[in-house]
Order: structure tokens, then C-alpha cells, then sequence
């Protein structure tokens, strides 16, 4: 039995493998065809990038735990999503630029919304985190009705293509969507106001929904499983905050870099669930926090400054750029000191009373001069901050009388190697 098991499991190794190979064709296919559509930029790039990190994710998992299926959701969202950019690419390329006449041009219309249902497995991912095992059976309920909104969703999106094919009247934007579905005949084209609000409204609920069920299992929760939950809940709220809505609130180079947060999420995923340095998230928490809270600060003050100088005080655009740019980087390490501070001590507590501990302990070895009240101040200070199982103190016995004055130094620099690898 531990054979089959085996065989099986290397064949499905294999198998995340080519489809990872069948991944990075489609994003080479991709990149060839943004190109003749003029459509090819660092946004678009970094944008594809992002879409293979989730594939690597994928594979990765799909290889360690073939069981698992968060991997392979990964996996066929990325196929599923860059098999419709392709799409969308070809269609631009032959109907606005004027080669109708290639093969699988119409069929490239209606495949490109098969993008819309890759988007729809990602929250699935979020529901089936870590493990991809449900609490309760209740839940495998909701999960059912998630597949059925879903693919209503799907049909809809489907239909007006779809229609237009059939009709032989195909008209397409930049984006591969059909520019004008009024002359189309259907009730799928034209489904009713109303329901399409009450089906998004629904969807919506299903994802907040989610979103409680993590919630509820890291309240419920302890030890590892923990940990797991805030590599997922770091992860989502650094694409949120910073991939999503850094990104939109500039334009130009720094939003693409701040774009590049996306990447945040898979990776997030894929360490938790190979709970790869697992314990360290607490210190990654406080730090990403801060660095977020920072970035809004600061482009706060920037677009503050940027609009106060050009639309009340009348200054030259290029002047008040420049001194918003000087006046923002002047108070990045003030106000990143001071935030820092005020994150760790109230998200990573233990970190924050130990640097306090050590720089107490600091202090007082300055004017130690009795060599048993430092060792013992050591110990007591490594005991109450580290929490070792055993602890024992060795000191050199000194050689001479000019040796005695360097034994607390010696125990500084014990200290700090104790509280380095901390």
C-alpha cells in the first residue's frame, strides 16, 4: 500500500510539473501578443509576474502535499486566468487591427471570459486554508452555493460574446469585451437588473463569509494553526492595503512598484502551509504593519502638501512636487521610529519587552564593578526574557589583576549574542 501511495503521489508531482511548464508557455504566449497590441509595459509585466508567483506557489504545494488542494486551486486560477489574457490578446490583435480572418479569432471572443471563473477560485483558496479540510459539514453547504453563484456568474459573462459570434457581429474594445451587446437578442445577454444585483450581492456575502470562517478558526485555534492563519491574514492585507490601494492612489512608476504588493498573498500561502519559519510572522506582522502605516502617512502628507502648494498657495507644479518629495522623505525616519514603537508594543509585545530588557540591562552593566551581581543579573535577565529549560553562566577565570575589569564586557557580549538569536 505505502507503494501505490507512493507511485501515485510521484505522478501527481509530475503532473503539477507540466502544468507549471504548460503555465509559463501561456505567459510567454501572453507577453508575444502584447506586444503587436501595443500593450506591452512594466504594469503588464509585473502583472504576469505576479500571476507566476501564484503558480509557483501552486506547484510547489501541489509537489509537498499532492492531497492538499489549495495547490491545485493555485494552479488552475493561473491556467484558467492566463489562458483568458491569451485570449483576450488574440482577439485584439485580430479584430482591431484587421485579421478577422485568422484562425480560432471568434473563439478567442468568447475564451477570454474564462478568466472570470479562475478569478472566482481564489476565495475558495481563502475557505480551504491550510489544509483544505472544513470545521463542519455546514460549510461544505456554502461552498456548494459558491459553486453554483459562481457559475451563474460565469454564464453571464459568457452569453454577449457568445451572442455576437452567433450573430456574426463582432465589435471588440482594448480589452477584448464586446463594445456594444444592445442589438443582441437573449435573456442571458440581458438578464434583469435586479437579479444581477441580488447575485452579486449574494457572491459578496459568500466571500465575507469567508473571511468569518478564518476569523472564527484563528479565535478557535492555538499553537501552529495560528501561525498559519496570520502568514493568510498578513499576506491578504498587505495585497489589499498596498498591492490594491496604494496602487490605485498613484499613477506612473510608484504605483507599479506598489502594485508588486500582490505577490504577498500567494507567498503568504505557500508559507503557511509549508510552515516554513512559521514563528517568525509575529516579528513580520508588527514590521509590515508599521511599513504600511508609514507608507499611508507619507503619502498623505505628499498629496496634502502637493495640493496645498498648487491650489491655495498657487505654487509651480514642478516646485511643490519637488519640496512635497523633500518634506515626505524629512520625515520618513521620525515618523518610522515613532510608529514602529507604537506597532511593536501593542502587536508584538515579546519582542518589544525584550529589547526594553535588554537595553535596562545595558544600563545597569555600565556601572557594575561586583562580577557575581553582573553574573547573576545575566542569568536572572536571560531566565525572565528567553525562558531556557537550562541556563548556566561560565566565566574565564582571569589571568592576571588587569584581566578582572573585562568580565563584564565579556558578559555584555554574551548577552548580546543571547538576545541576537532571539
Amino acid at each position: 500500500m505505502r507503494t501505490v501511495a507512493f507511485v501515485s503521489e510521484a505522478r501527481w508531482s509530475r503532473a503539477a510539473g507540466v502544468l507549471g511548464a504548460v503555465i509559463l508557455v501561456q505567459w510567454a504566449i501572453a507577453l508575444s501578443l502584447e506586444g503587436p497590441d501595443h500593450q506591452l509595459s512594466a504594469a503588464s509585466v509585473v502583472f504576469g509576474t505576479g500571476v507566476l508567483v501564484f503558480a509557483g506557489v501552486g506547484v510547489l504545494v501541489a509537489r509537498r502535499q499532492p492531497r492538499n488542494p489549495v495547490g491545485w486551486l493555485l494552479i488552475l486560477f493561473t491556467f484558467l486566468f492566463l489562458l483568458g489574457i491569451d485570449a483576450q490578446d488574440y482577439a485584439v490583435f485580430c479584430y482591431l487591427f484587421g485579421h478577422q480572418r485568422l484562425p480560432l479569432a471568434s473563439a478567442a471572443v468568447v475564451l477570454k471570459q474564462i478568466a472570470t471563473a479562475g478569478f472566482l477560485l481564489l476565495p475558495a483558496v481563502i475557505l480551504l486554508f491550510p489544509d483544505g479540510r472544513l470545521a463542519s459539514p455546514r460549510w461544505r453547504w456554502v461552498l456548494g452555493i459558491y459553486v453554483v453563484v459562481s457559475a451563474v456568474v460565469t454564464i453571464d459573462a459568457f452569453a454577449p460574446p457568445i451572442a455576437a459570434v452567433a450573430a456574426r457581429d463582432v465589435h471588440v474594445d482594448s480589452s477584448g469585451d464586446i463594445t456594444d451587446a444592445s442589438h443582441l437578442r437573449g435573456w442571458l445577454v440581458h438578464p434583469p437588473a435586479g437579479l444581477v444585483a441580488a447575485v452579486w450581492v449574494l457572491l459578496a456575502g459568500i466571500w465575507l463569509s469567508f473571511v468569518a470562517y478564518q476569523f472564527i478558526s484563528w479565535r478557535r485555534s492555538d499553537g501552529e494553526r495560528r501561525q498559519q492563519l496570520k502568514w493568510l491574514a498578513c499576506g491578504a492585507a498587505v495585497a489589499l492595503g498596498i498591492g490594491i490601494g496604494a496602487s490605485s492612489a498613484v499613477t506612473g512608476l510608484l504605483g507599479t512598484i506598489f502594485s508588486a504588493a500582490l505577490f504577498a498573498l500567494p507567498v503568504s500561502i505557500g508559507v503557511g502551509i509549508l510552515r516554513y519559519r512559521l514563528y517568525d510572522i509575529d516579528r513580520i506582522i508588527s514590521r509590515t504593519l508599521a511599513y504600511a502605516i508609514i507608507t499611508g502617512l507619507l503619502i498623505g502628507v505628499y498629496a496634502g502638501l502637493v495640493l496645498l502648494a498648487t491650489d491655495v498657495l498657487d505654487v509651480h507644479s514642478s516646485v511643490a512636487v519637488a519640496a512635497s518629495t523633500l518634506a515626505a522623505a524629512a520625515l520618513f525616519n521620525p515618523v518610522r521610529r515613532r510608529v514602529q514603537r507604537a506597532v511593536a508594543r501593542r502587536f508584538n509585545r515579546a519582542r518589544y519587552d525584550a529589547d526594553r530588557t535588554v537595553a535596562a540591562f545595558a544600563a545597569r552593566l555600565k556601572d557594575a564593578v561586583d562580577l557575581d551581581s553582573v553574573r547573576n543579573d545575566l542569568a536572572g535577565v536571560v531566565l525572565h526574557t528567553l525562558e531556557p529549560a537550562h541556563l548556566s553562566v561560565w566565566v574565564r577565570p582571569p589571568t592576571s589583576w588587569s584581566a578582572q575589569p573585562t568580565q563584564p564586557t565579556q558578559l555584555a557580549r554574551t548577552w548580546r549574542q543571547l538576545s541576537g538569536s532571539q
